[in-house]
């Protein structure tokens, strides 16, 4: 077990089902899957060496179609794993045959048993029980016919023998019971065989899907990130760009600090840029900057402040928690949101960022007067942004609107649910409280 973790946690992060399997059923089931060819050549050995003395007796008696059929049932069984139906009828053909071709031939029925196992590894148990059902009807009939006669003639000594037996109603009963046990249990273990098989084949396949899930969940958080990554730095260096040449002229030593913000947000997106990449390559749990924390807040405002952004923002109610994810969803839709009034707003005077609690539930609000939007703004842009920003506030059990505001403007509001603390089994729970419904506050511009 030891070595198997090992192997898991230093390898590939997208070992497949079955290596883990594999590694579950052991070495000699790993051998037998991986050399198919050789199982089947051990199973005609097999075979040859139960049916040995039938072989032997009918040689020596000179019963030489006997001998051919069960050497010929033998070779079929090699290609019971491609044609597990056709063998299967084929040796029930070739049993039956022998047993009235010859006399002394009771039918060893080991191929029978074989070729039952192998189909019912291939079809379904319904079908091989009922195919089980009528072939032991067949070999019962063939016996009580020709078997019990040949067994058990006229002579007093053979019918003393048959006597002490119980008679020849209990001797057939118990030969054609024995036939019928020895039949069922070669299905039922086949049957066994392909259950245990389309189990693995659905974990497989549920393992692919899951994997798959997960890669597509994933990837849609990566574009996010990237999405506002990338989205916000170069909107608000485009704009620090245009400030930094309208005041060029006019005040060098503002425009040298519109180019030290500029700048600084260039190094801030590629260092996010390269922590995001990082992630994609190492899967190391690395810290996706900005922080969610109050002063990254800060400096994200500040930042659209320099790009020519009039910013008001408000947080009322007592702190967010400390929830990294939580204060990174905030952030996010904060920062998006004002990317967007940077990006697409005209004639802005004032861009109210709200964020405010009341028990469990939290509502950011961002409102802009910007005069342009109006209806052709909701055709602008790709839709990327808004549609993260709403995947951020579904994670919280929130929902997220943006649109043109009643009063003029565009506003984005969400609303978001604290996240639950995860409580131990033995930790008693907390008394019930019901939460207070929040009010969402429309502020005119």
């Amino acid at each position: 077990m030891r070595e198997n973790t090992s192997k898991l946690a230093s390898g590939s992060l997208e070992a497949s089902f079955d290596e883990l399997s594999a590694h579950r059923i052991g070495r000699l089931r790993r051998f037998m899957r991986a050399h198919p060819t050789l199982v089947d050549g051990a199973v005609v050995v097999l075979y040859f060496l139960l049916t040995a003395s039938s072989i032997i007796d009918s040689a020596v008696s000179s019963h030489w179609p006997t001998v051919a059929l069960l050497l010929l049932s033998g070779i079929l069984l090699f290609f019971r794993r491609g044609w597990p139906m056709l063998v299967l009828f084929v040796s029930v053909a070739l049993d039956s045959s022998a047993t009235l071709l010859d006399s002394s031939y009771v039918g060893g029925s080991t191929g029978l048993w074989l070729a039952l196992y192998a189909a019912a590894t291939k079809y379904s148990a319904r079908r091989m029980y009922i195919l089980m059902i009528l072939f032991t009807a067949l070999q019962g009939l063939i016996f009580s016919i020709f078997g019990m006669p040949s067994m058990f003639s006229q002579s007093p000594e053979d019918q003393a023998t048959l006597a002490e037996l119980g008679g020849r109603e209990l001797t057939m009963a118990l030969v054609i019971g024995m036939m019928l046990g020895t039949n069922f249990a070669a299905v039922a273990i086949g049957a066994a065989v392909r259950n245990q098989r389309l189990h693995e084949a659905e974990l497989n396949n549920w393992a692919k899907r899951v994997q798959t899930l997960a890669r597509v969940r994933e990837r849609t958080r990566i574009a996010r990130e990237m999405h506002d990554v990338v989205a916000h730095s170069l909107s608000v260096m485009i704009a620090l760009s245009d400030g930094a040449a309208v005041v060029l002229k006019r005040d060098p030593k503002r425009a040298g600090e519109v180019l030290n913000e500029l700048s600084s947000t260039g190094r801030r997106a590629l260092g996010d840029m390269r922590r995001v990449i990082g992630v994609l390559r190492t899967g190391e749990d690395t810290s996706l900057e900005p922080q969610p924390a109050a002063e990254s807040v800060e400096q994200m405002l500040a930042g659209f402040t320099v790009a020519g952004l009039p910013l008001r923002f408000t947080q009322s109610g007592p702190t967010l928690p400390e929830s990294a994810t939580f204060q990174l969803t905030v952030f996010r839709i904060i920062q998006e949101s004002l990317t967007n009034v940077l990006r697409y707003g005209r004639n802005v005077s004032l861009v109210e960022v709200l964020v405010h609690r009341e028990g469990e539930d939290v509502s950011v609000r961002i409102h802009d007067d910007g005069t342009h939007q109006g209806s052709l703004r909701e055709n602008i842009g790709s839709g990327q942004g808004i549609r993260g920003m709403a995947e951020r506030a579904a994670l919280f059990e929130g929902s997220l609107t943006a649109g043109p505001s009643a009063s003029g403007g565009w506003t984005v509001t969400a609303t978001l649910r604290l996240p639950r603390p995860t409580r131990c089994p033995e930790e008693p729970a907390p008394p019930a409280t019901r939460p207070t419904a929040i009010k969402p506050q429309h502020q005119g511009s």
